[in-house]
């Protein structure tokens, strides 16, 4: 018998794709929807696909229809995409929404908006548990927008429960920034070293699409007003992660560390890289709703290299992977790296 109907919006993403594997697989009827309508592959027929543009005013509220058992939300942004589910709460049983870890600051109000700055990157108690403190709502950041966006779905309480996850660094296939890439390409291109700033132990705690799948799964069968992080069973540092890497694609590199942030440019900069270690706490969701990790970061790897290798060969990275271009920032600047090298040999 089917638990209801789940309907999932911002469903062909990288989250998207692993929550409707997930709430199909435990019973739900879903309804996957997205801008452009599309399916993945490993759906089952049942899944029902439908093109929403949930930013066209009263489509979101048009393809709802009578409505759903529980609306899941990959892709909301803001308050007014808050707001947007509230004033459909007639129509929806309970919400699973996916926020992000950033939202977090720091007791001297650093946060990743200040990163940046010189000094500017939080020192966060580690783990970071949900009822840490967190920037101010409104429109300025991502962040920013995320708190207000959660601001919204909570002060609903009891007219829409909503379950808010604070996801950590995704990863996993389909990843449009995946930070794997740093050491992936490397291997590929047959970089026989690697510079690491800050002695390699950076740690930015990552979430595989799966683990976020099992959470939105549960969250989906027990409905409630609670802010969740979400996050794998383990916190890798950075250094790690390029052994794991090196030991998927059987190479050898030689790591290079130093103590410190990056100096000018890129030199030991990678997309983990902070001065401080990124840590949630799991202990919420364990207690709250069972949840266990499906998967580690270790065991997630060869997939993701695979898929990673395979984008490459057909593309450049920065065509294949808009989410890491968006930065800004030469994470392969090899010329750079040699340079640094030779001025200290």
């Amino acid at each position: 018998m089917a638990k209801g109907h789940a309907y999932v919006v911002g469903a062909t993403g990288q989250v998207g794709r692993a929550a409707v594997r997930a709430l199909v697989a435990d019973g739900w009827e879903v309804t996957a929807a997205s801008r452009r309508g599309g399916r993945d592959g490993t759906w089952p027929t049942e899944v029902r696909s439908a093109t929403v543009d949930r930013n066209e005013e009263g489509a979101l509220a048009a393809a709802l229809g009578d409505g759903c058992d529980v609306l899941v939300d990959i892709v909301g942004y803001d308050g007014a995409h808050g707001r947007q589910l509230t004033g459909l709460a007639d129509r929806i049983g309970s919400a699973v929404v996916i926020s992000s870890g950033a939202v977090y600051e720091d007791e001297r109000g650093r946060s990743f908006d200040t990163q940046d700055e010189p000094d500017g990157f939080p020192a966060y108690p580690v783990p970071i548990p949900e009822s840490w403190r967190t920037v101010a709502p409104g429109d300025a950041s991502y962040s920013t927008r995320k708190v207000a966006l959660e601001r919204e779905l909570l002060a609903a309480g009891e007219a829409l429960p909503t379950t808010v996850v604070r996801a950590g660094a995704i990863h996993g296939l389909h990843c449009p920034g995946p930070r794997e890439l740093w050491f992936v390409k490397r291997a590929l291109d047959g970089r026989p070293v690697r510079l690491l700033s800050y002695g390699g132990a950076s740690r930015f705690h990552p979430v595989h699409a799966d683990n976020l799948g099992e959470l939105i799964r549960l969250a989906a069968a027990n409905p409630g007003s609670r802010v969740l992080n979400g996050a794998d069973p383990q916190a890798p540092t950075v250094a790690e992660i390029g052994r794991a890497i090196d030991a998927v694609m059987g190479v050898e590199s030689e790591t290079v560390l130093f103590e410190g942030r990056p100096p000018e440019g890129t030199v030991g900069l990678t997309p983990w890289t902070g001065a401080h270690p990124v840590v949630y706490g799991m202990a919420a969701a364990e207690k709250e709703l069972g949840y266990r990790p499906v998967v580690s970061y270790e065991e997630s790897l060869p997939a993701t290299v695979e898929w990673l290798s395979a984008q490459l060969a057909v593309r450049d990275w920065r065509e294949a992977f808009p989410g890491l271009v968006k930065y800004q920032v030469d994470f392969f600047d090899y010329a750079a790296e040699d340079a640094w090298l030779a001025a200290r040999a």
